[in-house]
């Protein structure tokens, strides 16, 4: 078996069916924490912005009361949209950087904007992008990073999502190759992925030195299947159960996690299954078997990192 003890094992908020910093069918940020300690993780992300305190003493209080550490955070940015908007995400990602850094932690995760409502599902705005477009989200991403690493000391890694305009594995690759790897790199998620009818693995391999972090999720593809028959959202696809737990869906975890151990880095492997909305009951059980079968392919839910 390849060892693993380069991979550190965390979950995020969204495995618990929160999207958003409060709704009322999400669980609340103390049922969460305490949650995911009883299921045995020991790292987690922050989730949206706002959903977890934002008082950096009492959110420290608050994890070591559970003995829980913080592996990153998440923002949302419509780059592609300019100026305005770059401005609008340095100003969000000096937030959330302060509250990673006084807990400890170093990655921010960035999503692309969707182009679909993430309640609704309806469209939102146009699915492609111009070529200007393009350029501004590319060197947009450039300039955050730059700014989030120089001025913060955090880590931007990009996260490939459906329904945006960075989601198949061919957007994903001239993302990759439009981009400054000094400043930006991905957080590979294995669902979206998946989703889109990528390939994992060979993202894997073709671009290690870019894979800096990872969402771990399975996609169910006959669901994934409906889905492109009748032309749904991903709000409309995650109620359906298009992601699901391991190892019942795509990409299979056993290879996928040995081409990831072959990366020449340590490595963040969050489990984030999409669940919104989810009855509150639901998340725990999926949580704790997800850890078990994980644990069971050789991935340690300890590591100590040097931060």
């Amino acid at each position: 078996m390849t060892s693993l003890d380069k991979l550190t094992l965390g979950t995020a908020p969204d495995s618990w069916g929160v999207w958003f910093a409060a709704d009322p069918h999400q669980v609340g940020w103390q049922t969460y924490l305490d949650e995911i300690a009883q299921a045995g993780y020991s790292w987690t992300e922050l989730g949206p912005t706002g959903f977890m305190p934002q008082d950096p003493a009492q959110l420290r209080d608050e994890l070591a009361a559970r003995d829980l550490k913080v592996c990153g955070g998440t923002i949302f940015a419509g780059l592609h949209r300019g100026a305005d908007a770059l401005d609008d995400a340095v100003e969000a990602c000096a937030k959330e950087a302060r509250l990673l850094t006084a807990v400890g932690a170093r990655h921010l995760v960035l999503l692309p904007e969707q182009y679909t409502d993430m309640h609704t599902g309806e469209a939102t705005q146009a699915g492609d992008i111009d070529p200007d477009q393009w350029k501004n989200l590319t060197t947009g991403y450039d300039r955050l990073g730059r700014i989030l690493a120089e001025e913060h000391g955090v880590d931007l890694v990009f996260h490939p999502h459906a329904d945006t305009h960075v989601d198949t594995q061919v957007r994903v690759e001239r993302f990759l190759a439009d981009t400054d790897p000094q400043f930006v790199n991905l957080c590979l998620d294995t669902g979206h992925i998946s989703y889109c009818e990528g390939d994992n693995v060979a993202i894997v391999e073709r671009f290690p030195e870019r894979i800096r972090y990872v969402h771990l999720k399975q996609v169910d593809p006959v669901v994934r299947d409906r889905v492109r028959r009748e032309k749904l959202s991903l709000a409309e696809a995650v109620p359906l159960g298009v992601m699901v737990e391991p190892p019942y869906g795509e990409p299979a975890m056993p290879p996928l996690l040995d081409a990831l151990a072959a990366v020449d880095t340590d490595l963040f492997t969050v489990v984030e299954q999409d669940l919104y909305p989810v009855e509150p009951h639901i998340p725990l059980p999926i949580g704790a078997r997800t850890a078990g079968y994980l644990r069971g392919c050789g991935l340690g839910p300890v590591r100590r990192w040097p931060y």
